[in-house]
């Protein structure tokens, strides 16, 4: 294929590459592949090296534990685990039990766990997995009493996590529109929503809170503060670190979202809140440094806003 850039043809002979579901290119990376491993394989060092580096990985490792609604959670590798096991404890004298093995997902390994967030009487785990490598999650919900998952099954979620209310009803997350089956693995994503999920309904019950149509390649990650009282969201464009920062006032039905920070003029990580007063760990002005700031007396409701 010859293309023409800025009046200079290139000629472009790999350009059938880019259809990866083509039979001529699985079939060019099935031929990559055996002369490939045929090299690897007899590298004579080989053997040593991962005799080595698998005694190296093999000893026992935590995660750093943290309680929830009365219990305690952690996660696990004895050594060669591919993935560490999330453990839960009802106090610190009990016997840890496994709450999560994502070693379990899939026989062949090709299922991962992304991310999970219990709820706050410390009774639900939300949890996303990621197969063979992709960044589509779907999240799912288990009792962490029976260690049994629930009904819950909410797909097309990609860069989000989990956020619950404090009644433990539900909790928010992001996701885009579900694409077409030819468009799953290729297609860039535009146009993330913010959604609330309620326990035990299907996904298309879901409640649209934040969107904006006239944005394409904004992010929303809500998160709810420690008080229950406010829904605060971060707003992101692609991989820049800088963010706005907006907020929605729960304990008002039907109050809308509020523009808070809006300049993408800095980082801000949201710390936590003392009522209408907001703490922020930001780079602004100076590297490292903590603001704080209040919530408007009487703020304009963002435009786009659901």
């Amino acid at each position: 294929m010859v293309e023409t850039l800025h009046g200079v043809p290139i000629e472009d002979p790999y350009r059938w590459l880019e259809d990866d579901n083509a039979p001529a290119t699985q079939a060019w990376v099935q031929r990559q592949n055996a002369v490939t491993f045929a090299y690897l394989e007899g590298i004579p060092e080989r053997g040593l090296l991962r005799e080595r580096l698998t005694a190296l990985w093999n000893y026992e490792r935590y995660g750093v534990p943290f309680r929830q609604g009365g219990r305690y959670f952690f996660s696990k590798n004895d050594g060669l685990q591919n993935q560490s096991v999330l453990y839960v404890t009802e106090s610190l004298e009990a016997e840890p039990r496994v709450l999560l093995d994502p070693n379990t997902l899939a026989a062949d390994g090709t299922v991962a766990l992304t991310s999970y967030a219990v709820s706050d009487d410390g009774n639900l785990l939300a949890y996303g997995v990621a197969v063979a490598g992709s960044d589509w999650q779907e999240w799912r919900v288990r009792d962490v009493r029976t260690g049994e998952d629930r009904s819950d099954r909410l797909q097309w979620v990609k860069f989000s996590g989990a956020s619950w209310t404090p009644d433990s009803r539900g909790f928010y997350y992001s996701r885009y529109d579900e694409p077409t089956e030819a468009q799953r693995l290729t297609k860039v994503n535009y146009f993330q929503k913010l959604y609330y999920h309620r326990l035990g309904e299907p996904q298309t019950e879901d409640t649209l809170v934040y969107h904006r149509p006239d944005q394409k390649e904004w992010g929303f990650r809500g998160q709810v503060t420690d008080d229950g009282r406010y829904l605060v969201i971060t707003v992101t464009q692609g991989t820049d670190p800088k963010n706005r920062v907006y907020y929605q006032d729960l304990t008002t039905p039907g109050s809308g979202v509020v523009e808070l920070l809006n300049d993408f003029d800095a980082s801000y990580g949201f710390v936590d809140n003392d009522g209408p007063v907001f703490w922020f760990h930001t780079d602004l002005e100076a590297p490292g440094a903590v603001s704080s700031r209040s919530i408007p007396a009487r703020p304009s409701e963002a435009a786009g806003g659901k």
